[in-house]
């Protein structure tokens, strides 16, 4: 291990990585998600940005951008991998990442303008789970995807509660409107960053680890942070749900829990975990039931069975109570339990059914003349949910032994969500990524992770597009994945030297 040194080792990548996070956010106003009408870049009458050649130039910058970014991660990774490095020098390298995306324009999504017409929509007396955004036209509707112009919102009462309370604040106002969404969206993240280090002390983690590859990293830094998306708050919740439990106090976890749940319903997924956290912090060791050992599996049985019942009822007793009492707060209605299944419009390969069709489609026409791609897709998809529900239970199951654990389950449980669910978008792992530097995972985990992670980061353009079935593109991404990956961990295979050793970080 190398000796203290007075400099800050991370400061390559907090320096390097800053001036990454500078040419995104530069670049963001030529080929960001950028409004169709009015905005800063019209006001300044800088709009010839974003058009031409200037905007080939800006679209040129954000991939050498993201690519030093990414670069600076690993980078950041192999110092963190080999050093004792305080906590607080990995805090300030994710501020220094941060603060240029704070004057950023919005980044790999437009979903933000659809935020702020759902908001809209509430304060005008819409139901945003009734009608899609083109019933309450206006300057907002111009700047939401043509695709989601007739979609509902599959979204909780808390989100159309801040949609709500944002617009009926700004008025039509769309740019300090976005920049009230980025200020809630980056609050999130550094709630979410000091949730995660939190976690990580708690079950033996090392906290620079898991600040490194689950909260700095590429997918869900850029899509939390640049494209302002509310599984920013939802994460944040969640996570905080699991500090308060691992502080022992469960149900107030709960509460949390169900706060993230009344914004997205993924937030739910954490909450059985919740129930093994609680139960082991009282003595109870789930870990000890075994068919081999009948009687001492019996003799904890009872002492267990009244602990999970009364865990297992409260906790779901009072995220139905949050969530009834946000949805009569924000006068929003029970209409978004329709929603819950989400829209089945996007079809990409992160999601496996979309994936599995894709390759076997035509196949499948050969054999059965009726058959099309939308067909398979439904039957995949079916088949998907189903393997969902055996895994997640299968998953709550074997990682009930400890808290770390069950942290651990939870962070499985959200990937396993992510795999087999009808819809996939990138940002959507975030909830498990950033658990999963957090329990010391393995090596090979955590090359899965951090390979995957440079896939997924370099398939998206600033605009929000997706380029994952451009296959010239995909090739060469996947290729500086791995190439990257190597020439920076190459040899950091000892033993001693595993990612998920702990080290004292709190100097």
């Amino acid at each position: 291990m190398s000796t203290p040194s007075r400099t800050n080792p991370l400061r390559r990548p907090l320096w390097l990585g800053t001036v990454a996070s500078i040419l995104l956010m530069v670049s963001s106003w030529s080929s960001g998600a950028q409004r169709t009408r009015g905005g800063i870049v019209r006001m300044l009458n800088l709009d010839w940005i974003m058009y031409g050649h200037v905007k080939n130039i800006g679209f040129i910058l954000s991939w050498v951008a993201l690519g030093l970014l990414l670069y600076c991660w690993c980078l950041w990774g192999r110092i963190v991998y080999h050093d004792n490095i305080p906590i607080r020098e990995s805090v300030k390298t994710l501020v220094g990442w941060i603060v240029p995306l704070l004057f950023a324009s919005p980044m790999y999504s437009r979903d933000v303008y659809s935020y702020l017409v759902q908001g809209a929509m509430v304060r005008d007396g819409f139901d945003p789970y009734k009608d899609g955004a083109a019933v309450n036209p206006g300057p907002m509707l111009l700047e939401v995807s043509p695709d989601w112009r007739n979609t509902t919102t599959p979204y909780g009462p808390l989100h159309l509660w801040i949609g709500d309370g944002i617009t009926s604040l700004v008025g039509s106002n769309i740019t300090i409107g976005v920049f009230l969404y980025k200020f809630i969206s980056v609050a999130g993240y550094a709630a979410i960053a000091w949730a995660v280090i939190s976690i990580a002390r708690h079950i033996g983690g090392n906290p620079a680890v898991a600040l490194w590859l689950g909260v700095a990293n590429p997918v869900v830094f850029l899509h939390l942070v640049g494209g302002m998306h509310n599984e920013s708050v939802m994460v944040a919740f969640s996570c905080l749900g699991l500090v308060l439990a691992l502080r022992r106090h469960p149900l107030w976890g709960a509460l949390f829990i169900g706060i993230g749940f009344s914004l997205k319903a993924t937030a739910l997924v954490t909450l059985p975990f919740l129930i093994w956290i609680a139960m082991r912090q009282r003595g109870i060791a789930p870990s000890t039931w075994s068919l081999h050992d009948p009687r001492r599996t019996l003799a904890s049985l009872k002492k267990a069975i009244p602990a999970f019942v009364f865990y297992g009822i409260t906790t779901v007793l009072i995220v139905c109570t949050v969530l009834t009492a946000i949805t009569y707060a924000s006068g929003s209605s029970w209409g978004w339990v329709s929603q819950l299944s989400g829209n089945t419009k996007v079809i990409n390969l992160l999601a496996l059914p979309s994936f599995l069709a894709q390759f076997t489609a035509a196949f499948a026409a050969s054999f059965f003349p009726g058959a099309t791609f939308n067909s398979v897709l439904s039957i995949y998809r079916s088949i998907s949910m189903i393997i969902m529900v055996v895994l997640l239970v299968v998953v709550w199951w074997r990682f009930r032994q400890t808290p770390r654990r069950a942290i651990e389950g939870a962070a499985w449980a959200y990937l396993i969500t992510c795999i087999f669910n009808a819809v996939t978008l990138p940002w959507y792992y975030a909830a498990g990524v950033v658990l999963v530097g957090t329990f010391r995972p393995s090596p090979r985990v955590t090359h899965f992770t951090v390979i995957a992670s440079l896939i997924v980061a370099g398939s998206f353009t600033g605009s929000g597009n997706n380029w994952l079935y451009r296959w010239s593109w995909m090739w060469i991404v996947i290729t500086v994945a791995f190439v990257l990956y190597f020439a920076v961990f190459r040899g950091d295979e000892s033993k001693s030297h595993r990612l998920g050793t702990t080290h004292n970080l709190t100097s």
